[in-house]
């Protein structure tokens, strides 16, 4: 036998993604890179790996037993890594983070400087929508979560970071003709919604429950980068965040369209779970936060307080 880490680990990631090609896109590999990653290893094999059925891939009850194997090897060499650092008087170990899919365009921000000073730490973080946020946050597989809006069910911690600013937007052929306009234009333009369980969806959703406006007309995309295109491409209009506009906006591709009572702001929050026993990164991490926000906002999202 001569298989090698590199073969372990690309193995590992198409036995959790059941498929070559979304293996490749986590890894930040090519297609044919991976197959021939796996084809090496399988040729230390009698027995096969995976199989090929009609077009989907599959592991075998096999590859499942190495598969195992594999994550056990990749966890003592990671634990040797960390070990290795710490003798170096360095920071180890794992961050791991949920946030929201708007969030993608804060939480970066906040960890790059972190992350700079400390290289022995692993960082894993996880963009998907609120309620899977939530349930992660829930099941504790992660230290942190970035949210918009504070979950009702739980108790929680929060360290407020920024402003999150949601607008009415429509793309560029809108004719703004009015310096405001009243609440009663959403019953008169295509309002485009993202899925259930989004922060965005039900920010929106409470503010026009609040405002007693019906709406007739609605379509439902599962991202905010789906509804921006959607928007610019004329299939109607949405309230979106600013944080993840901004050069639409600047390109001129999208439009505010000024409402009475806009923006709608809440705040991102990072969150944790009560009694939560934190590692020494997650702490560190907290330490580095509160020491270092305001300088964050400052060099990175000055322009967010110039559009009103």
């Amino acid at each position: 036998m001569n298989y090698t880490l590199h073969q372990l680990q690309v193995f590992l990631k198409i036995t959790q993604t059941q498929s070559i090609t979304k293996a490749a896109e986590e890894l930040h590999l090519t297609q044919p890179a991976v197959s021939i990653q796996l084809r090496n290893l399988q040729d230390q094999f009698d027995i096969p790996l995976t199989e090929v059925v009609g077009r989907k891939l599959y592991v075998t009850d096999f590859g499942k037993e190495i598969a195992v194997a594999a994550e056990k090897i990749v966890e003592q060499v990671r634990a040797i890594n960390f070990k290795t650092a710490a003798y170096k008087g360095q920071l180890t170990g794992k961050l791991k983070i949920s946030v929201v899919s708007t969030g993608k365009y804060v939480m970066p921000y906040f960890l790059a400087g972190f992350i700079k000073e400390h290289p022995g730490i692993e960082l894993k973080l996880d963009v998907t929508n609120k309620a899977m946020v939530i349930n992660s946050l829930d099941e504790n597989e992660i230290d942190f979560a970035l949210v918009s809006i504070l979950p009702e069910a739980m108790q929680v911690e929060a360290i407020p970071l920024m402003e999150n600013k949601l607008y009415l937007v429509a793309n560029k052929e809108f004719e703004v003709e009015k310096k405001f306009y009243k609440k009663n234009i959403f019953e008169d333009i295509a309002l485009i919604y993202r899925e259930q369980g989004s922060g965005t969806r039900l920010t929106m959703e409470r503010y026009l429950r609040d405002n007693g406006i019906p709406i007739l007309k609605k379509m439902e995309l599962t991202s905010n980068e789906a509804v921006k295109q959607a928007v610019i491409a004329g299939l109607g209009n949405s309230v979106m965040p600013l944080i993840g506009i901004r050069n639409e906006i600047q390109d001129g591709d999208l439009k505010i369209i000024p409402v009475e009572d806009f923006p709608i702001v809440t705040t991102w929050n990072l969150i944790y779970m009560k009694n939560k026993r934190f590692s020494p990164v997650a702490e560190a991490f907290l330490k580095y936060l509160n020491q270092e926000k305001e300088n964050i906002i400052k060099n990175h999202f000055n322009w967010f307080k110039n559009i009103q």
